[in-house]
């Protein structure tokens, strides 16, 4: 359960950012910046926080090279369902969804990845503190 609230966090926040409806900062910031300034600063830096939390527990728990092997896995499961065409990649707005998806699974699975590592080998970072 502890993943799925981290993985629905991580695409919350993606899908914040931007998503192809025009429910999104980065589409309200640019309609809004002129009138509302100091509100779209704060929507921003409360973005930039959460994306501080998700890329550098991340980048601490997996690393670049992880990420872009948890990228290469969801993108391997993309070509195999569009193979075999469970998926059609034709419209842009679900090609959008997808890649929201895909990075919403890199980012909580890596925050998630001391937690399992931890699990699996009974070994703990040395910045862990009993839970």
């Amino acid at each position: 359960m502890g993943f799925v609230i981290r993985w629905v966090g991580a695409l919350a926040l993606l899908a914040a950012t931007y998503n192809p409806t025009p429910w999104n900062f980065s589409r309200w910031a640019m309609a809004n910046w002129e009138t509302q300034l100091p509100l779209t600063v704060l929507f921003g830096l409360v973005l930039l926080i959460g994306y501080i939390i998700y890329l550098r527990a991340t980048l601490r728990s997996i690393g670049l090279f992880g990420m872009l092997l948890i990228l290469a896995v969801v993108g391997t499961i993309l070509w195999v369902l569009y193979d075999f065409g469970w998926l059609n990649l034709e419209n842009p707005s679900v090609n959008t969804w997808i890649a929201i998806v895909a990075l919403s699974l890199v980012l909580a699975v890596g925050l998630s990845w001391s937690i399992v590592r931890r699990r699996l080998t009974g070994q703990a970072d040395i910045d862990d503190i009993d839970d």
